[in-house]
């Protein structure tokens, strides 16, 4: 799950990070209210949407102006005017692809005199399972970029968690960005700080882009990115209320309400499989035959007649959708419970839309009798060679 920046900065806040003074504003007048608390002489009027890039991104609107999604007002009338010309228009960023996110809510926070920046982030380290530290001199960019271009310039390191931050890990972070002196403790102390927040918080991600020395000489993280474990999620009912449901997808909304692994992607053919490796193998599958798979939704090994139903309307909701693959392999998921599902939704629902069934595993011969005693068209496939030929095949047919 993902949060606004000012809802990060005020999880940092609860740690002792040093973030700037703000609040935010979901119309003009709160904005204005929020510059009026802050001592300026700076403002930034920043747009709160879940994606990167908003101060290289341009609104689709002319009326939002040329100066994308973080702009530094001089005053308070400024920075209202700035609020007036972003809400409610759509933000379009590296990020968010051409179709954009509507700015609902914008984020007012006391300026800055930048005299350099960093990169500064946590995540898993999956191949450790451990937390790792990653820091780079190349504030401010893209980190896959400066990975890409300049590898030299990343330092990164995981942490023991028997013994969590040490002191000699904020000095390797300190040395990493050329730190020296009280800049070198306070690094120290934000390492330390950061790793807290993200034990205690049960986080994914933490990205502090960028971590900047201001002109009185203090570390100050400017921005603020984080995503936490969703599976954790029922220890935090405090990050729960933070969820932005506008920000998301209304298909993966709906998904998770049934307990559903659903992701949607840009495709045209419609997948509902169980277990992720099998789904990640079925999409790449669809794509070696020259398609495009439209969503990443796996059932799960133990999913109901009730949750394939609704698994099979989040996909046939999808305008883009113009092919289903089911491909089903039954270990503790029965074919004929899916069987029993898809025949059940598409009765419901109705199928406008090639379909094609590849079931293997417990109960399937059960499974195949469901589908082929059901008056409904669908294509049975023998393996999943076979099936993503047919589904190619039958979408390619209908264009």
């Amino acid at each position: 799950m993902n949060i606004h920046e000012y809802q990060a900065k005020a999880v940092l806040r609860e740690f002792g990070a040093p973030v700037a003074r703000g609040a935010p504003a979901f119309d003009a007048e709160e904005a204005l209210e929020a510059a009026r608390a802050l001592p300026g002489p700076l403002w930034v009027v920043k747009a709160q949407i879940h994606a990167g890039g908003r101060g290289q991104g341009k609104f689709k609107e002319a009326a939002a102006g040329d100066k994308g999604g973080v702009r530094l007002a001089r005053s308070p009338a400024e920075a209202e005017a700035f609020a007036r010309q972003m809400l409610g228009n759509t933000l379009v960023t590296a990020q968010t692809g051409q179709a954009g996110k509507r700015v609902g809510r914008l984020y007012i926070e006391d300026g800055a005199e930048i005299v350099r920046e960093f990169y500064l982030s946590l995540v898993i380290d999956r191949a450790a399972s451990r937390i790792a530290f990653v820091a780079s001199t190349q504030g401010g960019m893209d980190i896959e970029k400066v990975a890409h271009a300049t590898p030299e310039q990343i330092v990164a390191f995981s942490v023991d968690p028997a013994t969590g931050v040490m002191p000699y890990h904020g000095r390797k972070i300190a040395a990493a960005l050329g730190l020296k002196g009280d800049l070198a403790k306070e690094t120290g102390k934000l390492a330390q700080q950061l790793y807290a927040a993200f034990t205690a918080k049960d986080m994914e991600l933490l990205e502090i882009n960028p971590l900047i020395v201001t002109r009185e000489g203090r570390l100050r993280c400017l921005d603020a990115k984080v995503s936490f474990d969703d599976n954790a999620l029922y220890r935090h009912p405090e990050i729960v209320a933070l969820r932005d449901a506008s920000e998301e997808d209304a298909k993966e909304i709906e998904a998770s309400k049934h307990e559903l692994a659903y992701i949607a992607l840009d495709g045209t053919i419609g997948c509902m499989v169980n277990g992720a490796g099998l789904a990640m193998a079925t999409m790449d599958i669809i794509k070696l035959y020259g398609e495009i798979p439209a969503n990443f939704l796996d059932v799960g090994g133990g999913a109901s007649k009730e949750q394939v139903t609704a698994a099979f309307k989040i996909i046939t909701a999808d305008p883009k959708v113009k092919g289903i693959l089911v491909n089903i392999f039954g270990g503790i998921m029965r074919c004929d419970v899916i069987a029993e599902g898809v025949t059940a939704a598409v009765r419901e629902v109705g199928l406008k839309m090639p379909l094609v069934v590849r079931l293997a595993g417990a109960n399937v011969e059960l499974g195949k009798t469901i589908l082929s005693t059901s008056g409904l068209d669908v294509i049975a496939a023998d393996d999943l060679d076979d099936a993503a030929q047919k589904i190619v095949t039958a979408v390619r047919g209908r264009g």
